[in-house]
C-alpha cells in the first residue's frame, strides 16, 4: 500500500470522500475545507483503517528530521482540526480514536475506489436457459470476484476485517503479567481525576484475584501516570508480558470508558473494547472489563477466581464518588481524617457498600500505625469496619489484610493475624500490600525465610514501590545481619529519596548503624529522620536512644523533655518513651514504661521479640514475663 499506483484514488466512509488526486475532501458531495497536514494525516489513517498509526508515524511522514518544529503541538492541533472537519468528537469518537501515549486509529467502515458489479441476466427464463459450461463459468468469475473483493476489504480493513481475521490467525502470546497503566481523564478535569485513578485501581484488584496472573500493583504503575513513554519500554522496566490502558470520561450520571490490551514485546495490539453505563453499574463494569481481558489473553483461572470477578450488585452513584474521593485522600499522609470522612459518606448513603468500610479499616489503621491517635482509639474503629466490611462480602482481600494487620499489630493474635493473611493472599495473589505486610509479621516471629520469600514476591508485584526493599533491609536488621541491612538501605535510599524521601528508610538505616556500634552514623541518620517528620515521637524516641548509647546523655535528657511535652498536645505511645531510657540504661525507668505500653498495646510493642533495640533488656526476668504476656509464639 506504500506505492501511491496501488492505492485507490478515492477513499469513502460514512458521508464523506477523500480523493487522493487532488487533495479534497467532500460531505455529501461538497468539498470540506482541510488544510495538508490534517488532510495528510487523515490519508495515513484511512490507509490503515482499524490499526494504530502512531505519533511517531505521523512526525516522520509529515515533519522530516531536519524540520525544527514544536512536534507534540503541531500533531495535537493537525488532529484537532481534523475532528472539526470530520465534526468528530475526542470523548465518543466515530471515526478517530485515541489511544493514549500511542497514537490514532481509525475506526470507521472505509470503502476504497468502485467495486465491480456482476452481470445480471435480463430476464430469469434466459439464465435458466443457459448452458452448463456457461453456469460454471458465471460461478468461477462470481467465486473470483468474491474472492477479489474479500481481498480488497482485507487490504482496507473494512470494519475492522483485518484486525479481526489476524486475531483469530495469530496465536494468541503466553501472557502471565500483566500491568494495568493509569487511566487518562479525558475530561481533563482535576476535580473527575479520582475517578480514573479509582478505575485503575480496580482493575489492578480485579485481575489480581487471578492466581495464575502476576499484576503489577497500583504504586508502581502511577510511576507512569502521563508519561508519554514508549510502552515496550515500559513493560521491560515492570517486567510484564502485556500492558492494559485506557481512557474515563463521566457525562452526568453515565460513565464512558474505553480499554486496550496489548502485547508488550512486540506492541501487538490484542484487543479494545468501549463500554459506557449508568455510574449506579460501575462495579459491574469493572468486573466486566476483567473478565473480558481475562478471556481474550486465555488465562487459567478457577471456577472460584472466576466467581470473584463476577458482576457484583449494583452501588449508590453519591456513594462509589464518595470511596473514589476517600481512596485518593488516602495516597496523601496528611488527609487521613479528609479520607474518613469521605468513607463514612459512601456508608451513608450506601451501608451495603463493603468496600467503603475496607477503605475506613485502612484509614483507621494509618492514623494507628502512625501514632496520629491512640492504639486503643484508632484499632479498635479499623477492626470493627473490616469485620463489616467481611461480614458484607468475605472475598475482599483487602478486607481480610487489614483484620491481619489488626491482629498483629494490636491484638497480639499470632495464629489469627497469620490466617487472615492467608486468606488475603488466597484471594488476591497479587497483593503487593499482602504479601509484605505478612513478611514482616513472619520477620517479626523469627520466621526470616518465610519473611524474604513473601518481601521478595512483593518485589516482584511493586517493583518501583520501595515498601519490598527497605522491608528487606529490616530482615537483615531483625537478623542481625548488619551489613546486609545497611548496604540494602543505603541502595534503597539512593533509588527512591528523589522520588519520596522517607524518614522510616533513615531511621532504619540508623538502627542497623547502631548494631554495629557505629553511633556517629547512626546519630546522622536518626537526625535526618527527625528533620523529615519533626512532630513523630517514634523518631524522637530512637534519636534518643542512640544519644544515650552514644554516651551522649544531656542530649538524650533534652529529647525526653520534647516527648514529655508532645505528650500535652498529642498523643505519644509510651513506648517512645521507653526506647530513650533503655539507651540510657535505666531499666527500671524502661520497664516501668513498657509496661504502660503493654497496657495501652503501643502497637510497636510486636516488634519486641526481635529487635534489636531490646537486647540490654532479654536476660531481665521481666522483659521474659512481657513476652509471655504477649502471647508470642516459641
Amino acid at each position: 500500500m506504500n506505492d501511491s499506483n496501488d492505492r485507490p484514488r478515492q477513499l469513502r466512509f460514512s458521508v464523506f470522500e477523500l480523493d487522493l488526486r487532488t487533495a479534497e475532501l467532500r460531505k455529501h458531495g461538497l468539498k470540506v475545507k482541510l488544510h495538508r497536514q490534517p488532510f495528510q494525516v487523515l490519508a495515513m489513517l484511512l490507509e490503515r483503517p482499524g490499526e494504530l498509526v502512531t505519533r511517531q508515524e505521523i512526525r516522520e511522514k509529515l515533519w522530516p528530521g531536519d524540520t525544527f518544529i514544536d512536534f507534540e503541538h503541531s500533531v495535537n492541533s493537525s488532529i484537532k482540526k481534523l475532528r472539526q472537519a470530520l465534526g468528530d468528537d475526542p470523548a465518543t469518537p466515530r471515526f478517530v480514536e485515541t489511544l493514549p501515549r500511542q497514537g490514532y486509529r481509525f475506526i470507521a467502515p472505509v470503502e476504497g475506489g468502485a467495486l465491480p458489479e456482476l452481470p445480471l441476466p435480463t430476464n430469469g427464463t434466459k439464465a435458466i436457459q443457459e448452458s452448463p459450461l456457461r453456469r460454471h463459468w458465471v460461478v468461477a468469475v462470481a467465486g473470483g470476484l468474491i474472492v477479489a473483493v474479500v481481498a480488497v476489504l482485507f487490504a482496507f480493513n473494512v470494519a475492522g476485517l483485518r484486525q479481526r481475521l489476524e486475531r483469530h490467525a495469530l496465536p494468541v502470546p503466553k501472557i502471565e503479567s500483566i500491568a494495568v497503566l493509569p487511566f487518562e481523564n479525558l475530561s481533563h478535569d482535576p476535580e473527575q481525576e479520582y475517578l480514573a485513578d479509582g478505575m485503575t485501581e480496580e482493575l489492578i484488584t480485579n485481575l489480581g484475584k487471578i492466581s495464575a496472573l502476576r499484576v503489577i500493583s497500583r504504586t508502581s504503575v502511577m510511576r507512569y501516570k502521563g508519561t508519554t513513554r514508549p510502552l515496550p519500554e515500559i513493560a521491560q522496566e515492570l517486567n510484564v508480558d502485556a500492558v492494559i490502558e485506557g481512557t474515563v470520561l463521566r457525562s452526568g450520571g453515565r460513565l464512558r470508558i474505553t480499554a486496550n490490551l496489548l502485547h508488550a514485546p512486540t506492541d501487538r495490539h490484542l484487543w479494545a473494547e468501549s463500554y459506557e453505563r449508568d455510574l449506579r453499574d460501575v462495579l459491574a463494569l469493572q468486573s466486566e472489563v476483567a473478565q473480558a481481558i481475562a478471556e481474550e489473553i486465555r488465562v487459567k483461572s478457577t471456577p472460584q477466581e472466576r466467581a470473584r470477578i463476577t458482576s457484583p450488585p449494583p452501588v449508590d452513584p453519591e456513594a462509589y464518588e464518595a470511596y473514589m474521593k476517600g481512596l485518593a485522600a488516602m495516597s496523601n499522609f496528611g488527609r487521613l481524617d479528609i479520607a474518613i470522612t469521605y468513607f463514612q459518606r459512601a456508608i451513608e448513603k450506601d451501608p451495603n457498600y463493603a468496600m467503603a468500610y475496607a477503605g475506613l479499616a485502612d484509614a483507621y489503621s494509618e492514623l494507628g500505625n502512625n501514632e496520629l491517635v491512640s492504639p486503643q482509639e484508632s484499632y479498635p474503629k479499623a477492626e470493627a469496619a473490616a469485620l463489616r466490611a467481611l461480614a458484607i462480602d468475605g472475598t475482599l482481600a483487602d478486607a481480610h489484610r487489614m483484620l491481619g494487620w489488626c491482629k498483629f499489630r494490636f491484638d497480639w493474635d499470632w495464629s489469627g493475624a497469620e490466617s487472615e493473611y492467608r486468606r488475603a493472599l488466597e484471594l488476591n495473589p497479587s497483593s503487593a500490600g499482602a504479601h509484605c505486610g505478612y513478611g514482616k509479621f513472619l520477620s517479626f516471629l523469627g520466621r526470616m525465610d518465610e519473611a524474604r520469600a513473601e518481601i521478595k514476591r512483593g518485589g516482584e508485584l511493586d517493583p518501583l514501590g520501595s515498601p519490598p526493599f527497605w522491608l528487606m533491609g529490616d530482615v537483615f536488621y531483625l537478623s542481625r545481619q548488619y551489613d546486609e541491612a545497611i548496604e540494602q538501605l543505603r541502595k534503597t535510599i539512593k533509588v527512591f529519596h528523589l522520588v519520596e524521601p522517607d524518614a522510616g528508610m533513615h531511621n532504619l538505616l540508623g538502627r542497623s548503624y547502631k548494631g554495629k556500634g557505629m553511633f556517629n552514623e547512626a546519630i546522622a541518620e536518626h537526625e535526618k529522620a527527625v528533620a523529615l517528620l519533626p512532630e513523630t515521637p517514634l523518631y524522637l524516641g530512637m534519636l534518643g536512644n542512640v544519644y544515650g548509647l552514644a554516651g551522649k546523655k544531656a542530649r538524650a535528657l533534652k529529647v525526653l523533655d520534647q516527648l514529655n511535652k508532645q505528650s500535652k498536645r498529642k498523643y505519644v505511645a509510651p513506648y517512645d518513651i521507653a526506647l530513650v531510657y533503655i539507651g540510657l540504661g535505666d531499666k527500671d525507668q524502661a520497664f516501668a514504661w513498657l509496661e504502660k505500653a503493654y497496657q495501652a498495646h503501643s502497637n510497636d510493642m510486636s516488634n519486641l521479640k526481635q529487635d534489636p533495640m531490646f537486647d540490654p533488656l532479654r536476660s531481665d526476668a521481666r522483659f521474659q514475663d512481657l513476652l509471655r504476656r504477649m502471647n508470642f509464639p516459641p
